[in-house]
C-alpha cells in the first residue's frame, strides 16, 4: 500500500514525538532526591497571564490542575483583593506576589513601586511566599536602579518576606552583564531567575557568561520555570523534540538551585510561566496559538515535580 507525503510526514512526527517522550521521562528521573530532599519543600505556583476568567475560577483550576499556589499583581483595587484573598482561602493555595512599575519618570515610578509593593508586604490577610518585582527600567541609570533594591531589602527585613527582582528584559537586570554590577555592589540582593530573557538578549545560551550566570543562580530564590532560545524569550512548545537542548540547558541551571537550596534545607519555589500570545508563537492570518497554554504549564509543573520531588 503507497503512503503519500502528508501520511508520511505525519507518522515521522508522530514516532519523532514519542521519542522525545520517552527520552524526556528519563530525563526528568534524572535526579535522585531521596535523602537529600528531606526537609525541603518544592511550591509551584501557576500565572494568570492568559487565563480567561475570573479569580475563582482560575484559583479552582489551578488547584485541580495540582499546583501549590499562584503567583499574582498585587491589585490596588480593594474588591479584587477581596476577591482574591476569599479564592485563595477557599481554594487552600499559597500567594506569591507581583510588583512593579511603568511609569517612565524613575521618581515617579519609585515612588508608584513602593505604594504597590508596602502595601503587598504590610497587607494581614495572607503572608506571601515571596514577592517577585519587575523593577525599574533598562533605560534608568544605575543609581536610580539600585533605590529599588534598597528599598526591598529594607522591607524585607521589615517584614521577613523574602523579596526578589526578576531578571526580565527592559528591567533593572535586563542582561547578563548589568545584572552581574548589581549582584557585586548589593550583597542582599536576591534574585527571581527568568533566564529566557537573557537567552534572548543575548542570542545565546549564554556558554560564553557561565561566570556571570554562575553568581546569579547564587543569588536565586524564585524560578520562572520558562523555556527560552536564543531567538526568543519562549519556544512554541516544550514538549516539541526540536527544542529538548534548550529544554536541557534550562534544567542544568535550575538543578543548580534545587542543589544549593536542598543542602540548606529551604523551600523551592517555581513559577511555570509559559505565556499567551505574542509570547505564545501563533499561526499567520488566524493567530491561532502553536499550543494550549495551560497544557503546557501544567506540562512544565509535572516536568518539574518528576525531577525534584522524585
Amino acid at each position: 500500500m503507497k503512503q503519500n507525503r502528508r501520511e508520511f510526514i505525519g507518522i515521522s512526527a508522530a514516532a519523532s514525538a514519542a521519542l522525545f517522550f520517552s527520552k524526556m521521562e528519563a530525563f526528568a528521573s534524572n535526579i535522585k532526591t531521596g535523602e537529600g530532599m528531606k526537609g525541603t519543600e518544592i511550591k509551584i505556583m501557576q500565572t494568570n497571564w492568559g487565563f480567561e476568567g475570573d479569580m475563582d475560577a482560575f484559583c479552582a483550576k489551578a488547584k485541580k490542575s495540582g499546583y501549590d499556589g499562584v503567583e499574582l499583581w498585587w491589585p490596588g483595587d480593594v474588591k479584587a483583593q477581596e476577591a482574591m484573598f476569599t479564592a485563595l482561602d477557599k481554594y487552600d493555595l499559597e500567594i506569591g506576589f507581583l510588583c512593579g512599575g511603568g511609569q517612565k519618570d524613575p521618581e515617579v515610578h519609585l515612588t508608584a513601586f513602593k505604594k504597590m509593593i508596602d502595601a503587598a508586604a504590610k497587607q494581614k490577610r495572607k503572608k506571601p511566599l515571596y514577592i517577585n518585582n519587575h523593577s525599574g527600567k533598562d533605560y534608568f541609570s544605575f543609581d536610580e536602579n539600585a533605590k529599588f533594591i534598597e528599598h526591598t531589602t529594607a522591607l524585607s527585613k521589615e517584614t521577613g518576606i523574602t523579596i526578589c527582582h526578576e531578571t526580565h528584559r527592559s528591567r533593572m537586570l535586563y542582561s547578563a552583564p548589568v545584572a552581574k554590577e548589581y549582584i557585586k555592589k548589593f550583597p542582599e540582593l536576591k534574585l527571581t531567575l527568568d533566564i529566557s530573557h537573557w537567552c534572548c538578549v543575548h542570542e545565546s545560551l549564554l556558554v560564553d557568561q557561565a561566570e556571570t550566570v554562575n553568581m546569579a543562580l547564587e543569588r536565586t530564590e524564585h524560578i520562572h520555570a520558562r523555556i527560552g532560545h536564543p531567538e526568543g524569550p519562549q519556544v512554541n512548545d516544550p514538549r516539541a523534540p526540536e527544542w529538548e537542548n534548550v529544554v536541557k540547558a534550562h534544567f542544568a541551571w535550575w538543578d543548580k538551585i534545587v542543589e544549593r537550596k536542598t543542602n540548606k534545607g529551604e523551600t523551592i519555589t517555581f513559577l511555570t510561566e509559559f505565556g499567551p500570545p505574542d509570547y505564545m508563537p501563533t499561526m499567520p492570518y488566524s493567530r491561532k496559538p502553536l499550543a494550549e497554554l495551560w497544557e503546557v504549564n501544567v506540562y512544565m509543573m509535572q516536568l518539574l515535580r518528576k525531577r525534584y520531588e522524585g
